[in-house]
């Protein structure tokens, strides 16, 4: 079951220069700074919500590609589900195409897995288990 929406993933040029305008001009809260797999992340806590401000330095990255073709903004929004592989079994058994077939570890360190934005009305979807 869907419980609520995590975060949103934004795909930016510098991680570092965009959290000050989180932190600094909207005086929200700002996490440390993550690394994994070559990205450099923060993450800025809005209630229940996150921002997951993304960068990637390497120009063959699907970030850096996404920055290229459509400018920094809105990469994918992560939604938190009960039981990960189940929702990925349902939806792909409703048609849906899955990027990952079975859920991988995130940048915080739980299950996620991306369904295509060719089934999601262009929208990248992240499921995500966490446990909290």
């Amino acid at each position: 079951m869907i419980q609520r929406i995590d975060h949103l993933g934004v795909a930016v040029k510098d991680v570092e220069e965009s959290t000050k305008f989180y932190r600094d001009v909207l005086g929200l809260e700002t996490g440390e700074l993550i690394e994994h797999h070559g990205m450099r992340m923060v993450f800025i806590k809005i209630g229940e919500s996150n921002f997951e401000l993304i960068e990637d330095g390497n120009p063959d990255s699907v970030i850096a590609k996404y920055i290229e073709n459509k400018g920094e903004g809105i990469h994918h929004v992560s939604l938190i589900v009960d039981d990960i592989e189940a929702e990925l079994k349902a939806v792909k058994e409703k048609g849906v195409t899955l990027i990952d077939e079975k859920a991988r570890l995130g940048a915080e360190g739980f299950p996620v897995a991306f369904l295509h934005p060719k089934s999601t009305n262009g929208v990248l979807v992240e499921f995500c288990q966490k446990e909290e």
